[in-house]
């Protein structure tokens, strides 16, 4: 038996949420290549080019939910909702190639460190950041129902870290000639690139690999199971998620009594939403002699 309940999830709202972050992040990026090579900062450009990399993170955001709405097939049972799970792991990946070139042009620039023009890239640094807040704020709401969003907010959030280290490197440029602080700023940038992608990239393959969704004791999800009056043993258990906010379960149950299947099946079915909030079940109810008279067949 099955039950299946995603109304949890709002593609709709989370498609505009992109598209809006999408205008924005767009449209400052090519200010700050502009600005990046006015005052030739490096710590511009690369938060010019994280932001490009926002820029394709979003882009590709919308289109896996795009794709995610389309319905079941008979090849893809489970329809598309993996494509979002795919695009945060791009994502993720996408942040760590950027903080790998970073970190090259950055270590180049500390050795001699080039006149920047701290004025100028000050104010633009400050916008960058404001523009950042915005897609924060915009992209908040959906970023705990979504793998997908929660990526893009990621991309979004390093680059605000981004901004805001640009700007201190930006005031010291100004304030007391440091050119170095500009190389310095991008290499903290790169840092803070690659430890908020850790996270994504490990959730994303976590999903892909079925393994148990966070929080989830399979341990107890058994015991609970067994504890169901007209239960006798549960074998083959298994928990995975389909995309964020999806999880199923899978089981084998051994019944006192099979001939009143029903009745059981709606007490394990109650039991396992009731306590783990798992909807999509799917379990096989099976009399005590199964084993034995399959072994034969």
């Amino acid at each position: 038996m099955t039950a299946h309940d995603h109304g949890h999830r709002r593609p709709s709202a989370n498609k505009r949420r992109l598209a809006l972050t999408l205008l924005l992040s767009g449209g400052y990026m090519v200010a700050e290549v502009i600005g990046g090579l006015l005052t030739n900062s490096l710590a511009l450009l690369a938060d010019a080019g994280h932001m490009f990399s926002d820029v394709a993170a979003l882009g590709l955001s919308l289109f896996a939910i795009w794709i995610a709405e389309r319905p079941p097939t008979p090849k893809r049972t489970y329809g598309y909702y993996r494509a979002e799970i795919l695009a945060a792991l791009v994502n993720g990946a996408t942040l760590i190639a950027v903080s790998m070139y970073i970190f090259v042009e950055a270590y180049h620039r500390l050795w001699k460190p080039p006149k920047v023009q701290g004025g100028l890239m000050l104010g633009i640094a400050s916008g960058g950041l404001a523009v950042n807040l915005l897609g924060l704020w915009i992209l908040s709401g959906g970023r705990g129902e979504s793998l997908n969003v929660r990526g893009a907010w990621l991309h979004i959030l390093t680059d605000a870290l981004g901004s805001i280290g640009a700007i201190l490197a930006a005031a010291l440029i100004w304030a007391f000639g440091w050119y170095w602080a500009d190389p310095g700023a991008s290499v903290l940038i790169g840092l803070l690139v690659v430890y908020s992608s850790g996270r994504l990239l490990a959730e994303a393959v976590s999903i892909l690999m079925e393994s148990v969704p966070r929080g989830i004791d399979v341990d107890e999800i058994h015991s609970v199971m067994r504890a169901v009056p007209g239960v006798l043993a549960v074998h083959d258990l298994h928990v995975w998620s389909i995309t964020t906010g999806m999880v199923s379960l899978s089981a084998h149950v051994v019944a006192e009594d099979s001939q009143q299947q029903w009745a059981l099946l709606n007490r394990l079915r109650t039991a396992i939403h009731d306590r783990f909030g798992i909807d999509h079940v799917t379990i096989q109810i099976e009399p005590p002699d199964f084993e034995e008279r399959t072994a034969h067949v």
